[in-house]
């Protein structure tokens, strides 16, 4: 392989695992996996039909759905060929899809279903460059040329050598445009925040180092794959180790989804980790009299546990034995009652979470570990991990990021997960990217022990 990229990874785990599950997806009511080198087999098939249709190295899909193997499958094999995938969040507006359709000029977008369909209908007329809307399930109940149906669109690579598309994958280098993470445009017009193939490899390596993870991982994808979170988690990473990722069904349906799977990973934003907790608090406000004073005392034990493996050590003593009776008779209840009862620790990223909530889970055994970072640090800048972790913290910086404060306490980094450039817009660039800084927006301080803690933004504007 010419790059180490993560389509480049895998085909290298279809290679050395191919008969382990890759991915889960619901089919009639159960989860059925797909190996390695089934995953595999698709995103070659994938590759080869958009080389069929005319697409270029240069050019971009752009993607609209909830979380579902195509999803994923379009997403890697526009970039082993060449091209830079954008993600369109599925409550986007007809308006916002075609600015972000109409701004990557793409020739294809792959949408879910027929309410996402609608959306991009709407606005095709004003689309110059879309020759192919692509359906993720189904056969699509239109006469209109332009919109096929997923099989429709595999077949149009079955003519397309291999050779073709290990030729397109084995031309990948480092600082080409791997995808491209759109801003919430909060502040103005979205910003297309381009990822090279160096940026996402650099990430997923540096995350999977703090964390003792490997390839009997189970994942759940759910939060959007537009949002460079989830992407780092359940593509790069779990490509990397070659870890196996369940898709949830829907938002609605994802506690339920939880219990089946019992991840041993889990990425939740804030707000599920509140949801989470308002669940839990309305069972043990149930309990009364020494059933609450039981619950109480373990979850005391278990904070205190959680506490001493943050900074490094272990139980022992008294405080261990208590944490065996304190976890049979409560915390392991808890986590078998939300379906946690595998995971080995969870992450809360993409917003700030209080530090209540936090220790409220370090009283279940359940040890959360905050994240902070923005698109164009490919997703987290620092994080707090096993034995390096304060509450109240978002963690000290990742290896190989060099983290500073500007005069005004501007948090300023630099390192491989520093992304390229906005697309087409050098001005937004040249502010936010100089001398290889990049250049935050939030405002922190960095205390004795190296953590940082976020103080606010330096701007806080909002267009309405």
């Amino acid at each position: 392989m010419a790059a180490n990229t993560i389509p480049g990874r895998l085909f290298e785990h279809a290679q050395l695992s191919p008969g382990r599950p890759a991915y889960y997806a619901k089919e009639d009511g159960s989860y059925v996996p797909t190996s390695w080198s089934g995953y595999a087999d698709r995103v070659r098939r994938a590759g080869k039909a958009l080389i069929g249709i005319g697409f270029e190295a240069d050019q971009h899909v752009t993607i609209l759905g909830f979380n579902r193997p195509e999803w994923v499958i379009m997403d890697v094999a526009c970039m082993a060929v060449g091209g830079a995938p954008a993600g369109i969040y599925v409550t986007n507006s007809p308006a916002e899809v075609h600015y972000i359709t109409d701004h990557v000029a793409a020739p294809v977008i792959l949408v879910e279903n027929e309410a996402q369909l609608d959306k991009v209908l709407e606005v095709r007329d004003k689309l110059p460059d879309l020759r192919w809307i692509v359906t993720m399930r189904g056969t699509p109940d239109h006469d209109d040329p332009m919109v096929v149906g997923w099989d429709e669109f595999l077949a149009k690579g079955d003519g397309i050598d291999d050779a073709v598309f290990a030729e397109r994958l084995e031309a990948l280098q480092p600082d080409d445009v791997a995808t491209l993470i759109y801003t919430s445009g909060t502040t103005g017009p979205p910003k297309g925040v381009m990822l090279t193939h160096h940026n996402l490899a650099w990430t997923a390596d540096q995350l999977i180092s703090l964390f003792d993870v490997g390839p009997d991982e189970r994942l759940i994808s759910y939060l959007p794959l537009s949002h460079i979170a989830e992407q780092l988690l359940t593509i790069h990473a779990a490509i990397t180790i070659g870890a196996a990722v369940y898709y949830a069904e829907s938002i609605e349906t994802l506690a339920e989804n939880i219990k089946e799977v019992r991840p041993t990973v889990f990425l939740g934003v804030p707000r599920v980790w509140e949801k989470f907790q308002a669940g839990v608090e309305a069972e043990l406000a149930k309990a009364t009299g020494a059933k609450a004073k039981v619950a109480a005392w373990a979850q005391g034990v278990c904070r205190r546990v959680i506490v001493e493996r943050n900074r490094g050590g272990e139980p022992g003593g008294v405080l261990k034995a208590q944490h065996v009776l304190a976890d049979k008779l409560v915390a392991s209840k808890v986590r078998h009652a939300l379906g946690l009862d595998e995971t080995r620790f969870g992450v809360s990223g993409a917003a700030p979470i209080s530090a209540d909530v936090l220790e409220f889970f370090a009283g279940f055994g359940i040890p959360v570990y905050e994240v902070y970072g923005q698109s164009e640090g490919t997703g987290p800048t620092t994080f707090n991990y096993p034995g390096r972790t304060l509450f109240g913290s978002v963690g000290p910086p990742l290896p190989g990021v060099e983290l500073k404060l500007a005069d005004d306490g501007e948090i300023l980094f630099r390192g491989g997960n520093v992304f390229s450039g906005y697309y087409k817009n050098p001005d937004a660039t040249a502010e936010t990217l100089i001398d290889e800084w990049l250049y935050s927006g939030d405002l922190g301080e960095i205390d004795d022990a190296g953590f940082l803690h976020i103080t606010g933004r330096k701007k806080d504007i909002i267009v309405t």
